[in-house]
């Protein structure tokens, strides 16, 4: 659903989340040139190969961003939650390129979207540039750290590492994980019941107990056997 013109408490909030439009010369025109848009979850906010519809600013929610393969496989890039941008639409917008990557709603989720153009002019103001490119320079890092994991680390390893940081228990699906990591559900099940036999974790319905977190530690280090050997 889009509104017309932003409630009033909503540029505060906006600025207040990127601080970068506090910056910019005239905040009232500036506010004026978004949509304000409530996305329920599993909407598809922008989709691989379309051209990009604007600059998204997650206010409230996230957005989980992944690139497909032709084999109908997505490995998770990085989610969009408020105060981040998003890589894609931001090198889309600069090179006027198809977006290379499908985002979708994992939650309810309210953002702002700048039209191109404005982005476009918005570019000029140099705060706002700096701020942006900061940001993307933060996010490529992130995604280099992907694609050398990807590369060069084992799927124990990967696997491991996404099950710890969470807390004693891990509420997530064994598909939703494989999305996390690029590959099917049923290596992730497998890879659990070797962990499971090794007495790292205890798996339940839609949800992983983590029994021996020291163990997992070892094993996303490298630094131990993996799971069932």
């Amino acid at each position: 659903m889009v509104e017309p013109a932003l409630p009033t408490d909503l540029w505060p909030r906006a600025q207040a989340l990127y601080p970068a439009l506090g910056e910019l010369p005239n905040a009232a025109t500036a506010a004026a040139e978004f949509a304000h848009l409530h996305l329920p979850a599993g909407t598809v906010v922008f989709d691989e190969g379309s051209p990009c519809q604007g600059f998204p600013m997650v206010l409230q929610g996230e957005i989980r961003v992944a690139r497909g393969s032709a084999a109908g496989r997505q490995l998770e890039l990085y989610r969009v939650t408020p105060g981040d941008l998003c890589v894609v639409s931001t090198s889309c917008l600069f090179g006027s390129l198809p977006l290379s990557a499908q985002g979708v709603a994992t939650q309810a989720t309210e953002l702002l979207v700048l039209p191109p153009p404005a982005f476009d002019r918005w570019c000029a103001h140099e705060p706002f540039r700096r701020y942006v490119f900061g940001v993307f320079a933060d996010r490529l890092a992130d995604l280099m750290a992907l694609a050398e994991a990807v590369a060069f680390q084992r799927l124990d390893q990967r696997l491991a590492a996404a099950l710890l940081g969470h807390g004693a228990t891990v509420r997530a699906t064994h598909q939703q994980l494989a999305d996390e990591l690029g590959t099917v559900r049923e290596i992730v099940t497998r890879l659990l019941r070797r962990f499971e036999r090794a007495g790292l974790v205890s798996c339940g319905r839609e949800q992983i107990s983590l029994l021996d977190a020291a163990g997992l530690r070892a094993v996303a280090s490298a630094a131990g056997t993996p799971a069932g050997h």
